[in-house]
């Protein structure tokens, strides 16, 4: 089984391994586990989708003001419908959430960041096009 929250309601959700195809629904609130959208993550959110969750989460940390993170921002987006649901993406704006900045030390924006299972896994500071993004992450990602 993996479980997954879900991007709405984040409810842990168990889906049996073969079958996450990405058709799943959420057993709470029957909305899409995979919506092809980056979710935008808070403290709460963020520690129950990269602790509590099966699914590798990439992080972008970002700020409205910082050009290289509007300029990422379509590749992002473009590489969470390519990607899910091998893997969930998330968003972290860093005015917004400063305690989540803090407790990883971020000190450049965009900085990426991939976990699994709770732990950090990759960090990437700056801002990438869709090819080298997805390469990046492909690289970086467990069981590839």
């Amino acid at each position: 089984m993996t479980v997954i929250p879900c991007p709405r309601c984040d409810s842990l959700n168990r889906l049996p391994t073969d079958r996450r195809s990405g058709r799943g629904r959420c057993g709470r609130c029957r909305s899409l586990l995979f919506t092809g959208t980056p979710i935008v993550l808070d403290e709460a959110r963020f520690d129950r989708h990269a602790g509590s969750s099966d699914l590798p989460l990439l992080v972008d940390f970002w700020a409205p003001w910082c050009g290289p993170c509007q300029a990422m921002e379509p590749a992002f987006a473009a590489l969470a419908g390519e990607l899910e649901p091998r893997l969930r993406l998330g968003k972290v704006d860093v005015d917004a959430q400063p305690g989540l900045a803090a407790r990883y030390g971020i000190r450049a924006v965009p900085t990426l960041m991939l976990f699994h299972g709770g732990r950090e896994l990759a960090r990437h500071a700056g801002g990438l096009a869709v090819n080298a993004l997805r390469e990046w992450v492909v690289q970086q990602l467990p069981n590839r």
